[in-house]
């Protein structure tokens, strides 16, 4: 890796930025510790609150009163996403007035995972998981045939570079994440996964509800004991078959400006801007797709002037050779998870 590509991160800055940006939007996200509880679970959405008092060095009894709260505000959910096929993501241009129309049709397909209005041409971006002996069949016959889609396109997804489920916007130490994310059963073991049982299926369902659901609870969803749900959840995710993480908006972390980036490289150059992108905190979503742009990013920064620095000044931009910038105007879905409205 060259100098240039060593971008240094100012943890201390970013979060000191960030929490003063924050202070006044969102009534449930009170302060820094309310967005640091939010970054924990992120890391483990399952995490004990004593878990995570400890990590983050608070008092117990705060971090109960404040998670709680934040988890019954409606606008934090912690959810489980299976990890089931390849991803595509699917760019769509709507008739007239329909771009909301058109997201929230991709956003009610059970195998979608994110989907967003976006400004310009494609309006509306999505990413779908399945298998590619599907792929066909959803690009000549449900994609248009979806209400309010004049134009889509498919990208699939050859590799991924850094996903929603692991990022992380800078308010944890990396020791406090060690911290979190030392659980055996959150921690991805080399281990084969297995076949889904009926089981596992009604436990994923219900983690998917609610990704903090009580072992007793999910044993009497599953009809199994409480040690037996324990035991099959700690497969599911040791093997990778599922992450459990809260779904935020990052608006409640302090990062209201929310962009979609096109971006085209010279191939000796990719792998370096790949990188550093993936390394950045602004960066929530990196891929690298089938299509006229090689990579795609998802990006969730403190304002229009941090998005346009980010596009122009960064290490990362001199290589590329063109980049399309889109705002997200809406999310109806995040990390599998309907979003709630407050915009």
């Amino acid at each position: 890796m060259t100098d240039a590509y060593k971008i240094p991160l100012d943890i201390d800055g970013i979060r000191h930025r960030i929490g003063a940006m924050a202070a006044q939007q969102h009534g449930s996200v009170a302060d820094l510790l309310d967005r640091r509880i939010l970054s924990a679970l992120q890391v483990d959405g399952r995490a004990s609150w004593r878990r995570v008092a400890g990590a983050l060095g608070e008092a117990e009894r705060t971090v109960i009163r404040r998670g709680t709260r934040l988890l019954t505000s409606g606008y934090v959910k912690v959810g489980a996403l299976a990890v089931r096929g390849h991803s595509t993501v699917v760019l769509v241009r709507s008739t007239a007035g329909q771009a909301r129309m058109a997201a929230g049709a991709l956003a009610r397909r059970p195998d979608c995972a994110f989907a967003h209005v976006l400004t310009g041409s494609p309006d509306c971006i999505a990413e779908l998981v399945g298998p590619r002996e599907s792929l066909a069949g959803l690009v000549m016959d449900e994609l248009p045939g979806l209400p309010g889609v004049a134009e889509a396109v498919a990208h699939p997804v050859l590799r991924h570079l850094s996903t929603i489920r692991e990022w992380q916007p800078g308010l944890l130490t990396d020791a406090e994440t060690a911290a979190l994310a030392t659980s055996p059963e959150s921690v991805p073991s080399p281990a084969p996964p297995e076949e889904p049982t009926r089981t596992d299926v009604l436990l994923l369902d219900a983690l998917a509800d609610d990704g903090r659901r009580t072992y007793d609870e999910l044993a009497r969803i599953a009809g199994v004991s409480e040690a037996t749900a324990r035991r099959r959840v700690s497969t599911l995710r040791r093997t990778g078959q599922v992450r459990i993480r809260a779904v935020i908006d990052p608006t409640l972390l302090g990062l209201p400006t929310e962009a979609v980036l096109r971006i085209r490289v010279a191939p000796g150059r990719l792998d370096q801007v790949a990188g550093a992108l993936a390394r950045s905190p602004y960066v929530r979503y990196a891929s690298f797709v089938a299509g006229d742009h090689q990579l795609l990013v998802l990006a969730a920064l403190p304002s229009e002037g941090h998005l346009y620095d980010f596009v122009t000044m960064a290490p990362w931009a001199s290589d590329a050779l063109t980049i399309e910038t889109a705002l997200i105007l809406a999310s109806l879905k995040r990390g599998g998870v309907p979003m709630r409205a407050h915009r």
